[in-house]
């Protein structure tokens, strides 16, 4: 069996500050459409800012974040999947700038859903990943699971509705005690999403360790998770 492999970095100054990637099965799948947003200024309009200062959100709310999205069509049987990924910033100080790159995300999803089911004459399932640098029961969390938030002040954004989502293992098995497990910090962090009027169910999941487990004491990364995140995953089946 083939992969094929799409590579998407956000560079500043010619040097990489942040990178997503697809790899697909290639005889299952084909690629018809691709876009590379940058969530780094999660929507603002271009005006000087004032370096330094985090109350201008100039400053705020620019960020090297990067979010990639494409259009699968799946070979057998035919069924279009557009698939996100993305890398929202990580300070937990700045809660109101990872809500407004998920709600940046969110409008270019709507969009760039409504382009492939016009080019494409369909209802294209949604599946949306990433890390998202935010714990459940977080505002980014409630907003992706609800398409609504109750937060203050954002930046300008499209008005666009956002997607409704659903999380993948909540619907399942319930969110992994953890996804990021550190000496300082231990928390789910990490999501696998999806629009559950699409015409896809999740059926299966990846297990993640325990707690207690001895491949993870210590924290990580170790000789057995050569990442401080762990791998999440999940298997869907198409609703006919």
């Amino acid at each position: 069996m083939g992969y094929g492999f799409i590579f998407a970095p956000q560079c500043t100054n010619f040097v990489v500050m942040d990178a997503l990637s697809f790899i697909i099965l290639s005889p299952w799948y084909e690629v018809t459409v691709i876009f590379l947003i940058p969530i780094s200024d999660a929507g603002l309009k271009n005006r000087q800012a004032n370096l330094g200062d985090l109350n201008d959100p100039c400053v705020r709310f620019k960020r090297d974040c990067v979010g990639i999205m494409a259009a699968f069509r799946l070979k057998d049987p035919s069924h279009l999947i557009i698939v996100a990924n993305t890398h929202i910033y990580w300070d937990p100080e700045l809660a109101d700038v990872k809500l407004a790159q998920a709600r940046y995300l969110l409008s270019r999803l709507a969009q760039f859903k409504l382009l492939v089911s016009d080019k494409f004459d369909c209802s294209p399932s949604v599946v949306v990943t990433g890390d998202f640098n935010s714990l459940p029961g977080s505002q980014v969390y409630q907003y992706l699971m609800s398409g609504s938030s109750e937060a203050g002040t954002l930046p300008e954004i499209s008005d666009d509705v956002p997607i409704p989502l659903c999380s993948a293992y909540a619907s399942t098995r319930g969110e992994p005690h953890f996804t990021n497990y550190t000496p300082g910090f231990t928390g789910t962090l990490d999501y696998i999403l999806f629009s559950p009027s699409g015409g896809i169910k999740p059926v299966s999941y990846l297990e993640l360790p325990e707690p207690e487990a001895s491949d993870v004491q210590g924290g990580l990364p170790n000789y057995y998770h050569p990442s401080d995140h762990l791998p999440i995953g999940a298997e869907f089946e198409i609703i006919q």
